[in-house]
C-alpha cells in the first residue's frame, strides 16, 4: 500500500525566510502610504511592477533560466499581470488613500478566503468540503467585523477604500486559479518576471492617460518607498516566496497571510501613529481563525 508523501515542515531556515517575507510584504502597506505623499496611484503601481520586472529578468538572465518562446505565454503573462498585479496593486494603493495601512492589510488577508472560494467554483477537485466552507464562512465574518458597524451608516470614500482592497483580494483569488494551468511547467522566477511585465504593460497607458508622464522630482522619502516597493516588495519577495514554497510547501507558506497584518499594523502605528480599533482587531482575530480552519491539514490514516 502506497503512503502519501510526508508534508514538508518548517525548518528554522524556512521560518526565518517566512518571517522575512512577512516583514517585506507587511512593509508594502507603509511604503504605499509614503509613496502616495508625492506620487499618484498609477505612478506608484507602474514603477513598482516595472522595476520589479527589470530586476527579476536580470536574475533570470544571470541564472540563464529557460524562457518560453511560444507566443501563448505572452497572453498568459498579460492576463496574470492584470489579475495578480495591475488590478490588485491599483486597488490597494487607491484604497490606502482612504483607509489606514493596518486595516488594508487585514482586509487583504482575505485573499486566501477568496482563493479557496474561486477554486471551489472553477475546479472539480477543489470541492467545498465542510471544513473549507466553515473556514470561508468564519473568514468572511471576520471581514464584516473588521469593516465595522459604521459601514452601515452610508457609503463614503472610506467604504469605497475598504471595497477596493477586498476587490484586490478577489482578483488575487482569480489569479491563483488562472495560474494553476497558465504558467504550469515554467520556472517560478520566469513566471514572476513575465506577469510583472504584463502588469507594467497594463498600467503604463492608464498612467499616461490619468496622471501624465511622471516628473520624478519626488522627495527622498517617496523615492525610497517606491524603490522598496519594486526591489523589496516585488523582486525580492517573489524570489523568497518561491524559495519557501519549495522548502516548506504551500500549506506552511500560507502562514505568511497571518503574519503580514501585524507587521503592517505596527509599522503604521510607529510611523504615522495609526491606531487599530477594537472592531479591526476582533475582525482580524476571527479572520485568522477562518484561515487556520481553511488551511488545517486533514488527518491521514
Amino acid at each position: 500500500m502506497k503512503h502519501a508523501p510526508a508534508p514538508l515542515s518548517l525548518t528554522p531556515l524556512a521560518w526565518a525566510l517566512l518571517a522575512t517575507l512577512a516583514l517585506i510584504w507587511g512593509s508594502s502597506f507603509l511604503s504605499n502610504r509614503a509613496a502616495l505623499e508625492g506620487a499618484g496611484v498609477f505612478t506608484v503601481v507602474f514603477l513598482r511592477v516595472a522595476s520589479g520586472a527589470v530586476l527579476i529578468w536580470a536574475y533570470v538572465a544571470l541564472r540563464r533560466l529557460p524562457v518560453p518562446r511560444h507566443p501563448i505565454y505572452l497572453g498568459h503573462f498579460l492576463i496574470m499581470g492584470l489579475l495578480n498585479n495591475a488590478i490588485p496593486f491599483s486597488l490597494i494603493v487607491w484604497g490606502q488613500k482612504h483607509i489606514d495601512s493596518g486595516l488594508a492589510s487585514i482586509l487583504n488577508a482575505s485573499t486566501a478566503i477568496f482563493g479557496a472560494l474561486v477554486a471551489a467554483v472553477v475546479f472539480t477537485d477543489e470541492r467545498l468540503s465542510a471544513r473549507k466552507a466553515t473556514g470561508i464562512a468564519v473568514g468572511f465574518a471576520g471581514v464584516v467585523v473588521a469593516i465595522g458597524p459604521d459601514a452601515l451608516k452610508g457609503f463614503d470614500l472610506t467604504s469605497a477604500g475598504q471595497l477596493a482592497v477586498l476587490g484586490a483580494a478577489l482578483s488575487y483569488g482569480f489569479a491563483g486559479a488562472y495560474a494553476r494551468f497558465a504558467i504550469r511547467g515554467l520556472r517560478p522566477e520566469v513566471a514572476a518576471a513575465g506577469m510583472l511585465t504584463g502588469g507594467a504593460i497594463w498600467t503604463l497607458p492608464i498612467l499616461l492617460l490619468t496622471e501624465g508622464v511622471p516628473c520624478f522630482d519626488y522627495a527622498p522619502s517617496v523615492w525610497i518607498a517606491m524603490l522598496w516597493l519594486g526591489f523589496g516588495c516585488s523582486a525580492l519577495a517573489y524570489l523568497l516566496y518561491y524559495r519557501i514554497l519549495a522548502m516548506a510547501g504551500a500549506a506552511n507558506l500560507a502562514l505568511v497571510t497571518l503574519l503580514i497584518p501585524p507587521v503592517a499594523i505596527l509599522a503604521g502605528w510607529a510611523v504615522y501613529g495609526e491606531r487599530l480599533g477594537w472592531a479591526e482587531a476582533l475582525g482580524f482575530a476571527i479572520l485568522a481563525l477562518g484561515l487556520l480552519i481553511l488551511n488545517r491539514r486533514p488527518k491521514t490514516p
